[in-house]
């Protein structure tokens, strides 16, 4: 199974592009939400979370989220550890997953698909971008957050830049329309690929 993956900093409109694959009979595995999914559902991720941030980071056995992002945005050693954790949890679901799944091509939506390596389990590679303000403004809205906690969230993952060097393609949400002509585009590339024997 051929496995595109796709990211792009916070703010930039991941979940809606790749919701234009969907659209097109594409099966998309959201890693963050099936990360909060595990870290709710698996006792052993929960026994090992605890372990870390001790009985505080769970209330009413769900995951106490402003408790953990309060330890984990001040201190890169512990995001780390965290991700130590759930990533290969994560990592073994998304196989389990896609060896369910009966289409062309899979995707995987993910944060940090290149920061942890996510990547080198992709065929294909695709990062979205879009302007500083319209990321922050966007990020805003959707968390009901402010302006400086959305910097400080951008400044613990990659710029666009060191991850544009490393993507297949870049896709510029900016503009709805031009940016699901874009996916329309990178479909049928892949397509034609596949066609090809991945070649």
């Amino acid at each position: 199974m051929i496995v595109v993956g796709i990211t792009g900093g916070i703010g930039s409109g991941k979940t809606t592009i790749a919701g234009f694959f969907k659209e097109l009979g594409i099966p998309v595995y959201i890693a963050d939400d099936e990360a909060k999914l595990l870290m709710n559902t698996s006792k052993e991720l929960q026994r090992e979370i605890i372990n870390l941030f001790g009985e505080e980071a769970y209330r009413e056995g769900l995951l106490n989220r402003p408790y953990i992002a309060s330890k984990v945005f001040n201190s890169k050693k512990m995001l780390s550890s965290l991700n130590a954790i759930v990533h290969p949890a994560v990592r073994k679901h998304f196989q389990d997953w896609v060896a369910a799944q009966n289409a062309p091509y899979v995707m995987q939506e993910a944060a940090i698909l290149f920061e942890n390596g996510g990547y080198n389990l992709c065929d294909f590679t695709i990062l979205v971008t879009a302007p500083l303000k319209e990321r922050i403004a966007r990020t805003i809205k959707r968390d009901g957050t402010t302006e400086n906690e959305v910097i400080k969230r951008m400044k613990a993952q990659w710029s666009d830049d060191r991850k544009a060097a490393m993507a297949d393609v870049v896709v510029e949400n900016i503009k709805l329309e031009e940016a699901k002509n874009a996916v329309s585009r990178i479909h049928t590339h892949i397509m034609v690929r596949l066609d090809k024997g991945w070649a």
